[in-house]
């Protein structure tokens, strides 16, 4: 049985759970069976339920109950698009008004990053550091975007996050990609830290790029057109 001890804890560890490969895309998500991981009503589970799908988490069709979103490469690209815009902004802002404060989270946060992935890389087996470099990860972009002054921003850019690495829950996993990573990621403060905001727009839409559209991934970040959406 799962520790938690209310509905918001019950919520939070099923979305937790849904971005980090504790389920199938496509699986079907029954009430009457999570309510046995954390013993409580099906009706609490189901209300967590109906709360992760206004988040996009979960897909809810009447008749056919709650499901894990199924893989989408049209999603995924769309939910890329989103994330290199706010992340973007919320940088170039942060750099324009975050000052030494918070180029020393910058600095620290990444530097957590940054050793985690140089452990995976020199690894055979990162399987125990997995859920370590998932919070650290998420730690690092939201600290790029943490001093934008927008709260609305930030609640945006960490739903669209969520949604992202569902995408990508069992892909990265894998970790084929890790050296770029850390490549990306210094890129990205370097160029913050200059307080260069084109650069640093520029480094992280290069970061994102190999989750674009093929077709899209040498223009400028912009949302997908409304054909695609």
């Amino acid at each position: 049985m799962t520790n938690v001890s209310g509905d918001s804890d019950i919520y939070a560890s099923l979305a937790h759970r849904l971005i980090s490969n504790d389920f199938e895309h496509g699986e079907k998500l029954r009430a009457e069976h999570l309510r046995q991981d954390y013993g409580c009503s099906a009706s609490t589970v189901r209300e967590a339920l109906f709360r992760l799908s206004t988040d996009g988490l979960v897909d809810f069709q009447e008749q056919r109950g709650f499901r894990v979103p199924e893989k989408s490469a049209v999603l995924l690209a769309e939910l890329t698009h989103l994330r290199v815009l706010l992340e973007a902004e919320g940088t170039a802002l942060s750099i324009s008004r975050g000052g030494v404060a918070w180029e020393a989270r910058l600095t620290a946060v990444h530097h957590q990053l940054s050793h985690i992935e140089k452990r995976i890389h020199a690894t055979d087996d990162p399987a125990p550091l997995v859920n370590i470099w998932f919070n650290a990860e998420l730690e690092f972009h939201q600290t790029l975007i943490s001093a934008c002054g927008s709260e609305t921003l930030k609640l945006m850019h960490y739903k669209t996050y969520q949604r992202f690495r569902q995408q990508l829950m069992v892909a990265d996993r894998t970790f084929d990609f890790i050296s770029k990573n850390i490549e990306h990621h210094k890129a990205i403060v370097d160029a913050a830290l200059e307080g260069d905001e084109a650069l640093t727009r520029r480094k992280i839409h290069d970061h994102l790029a190999r989750h674009l559209d093929p077709a899209n991934r040498t223009q400028e970040p912009q949302l997908l057109k409304s054909s695609a959406m």
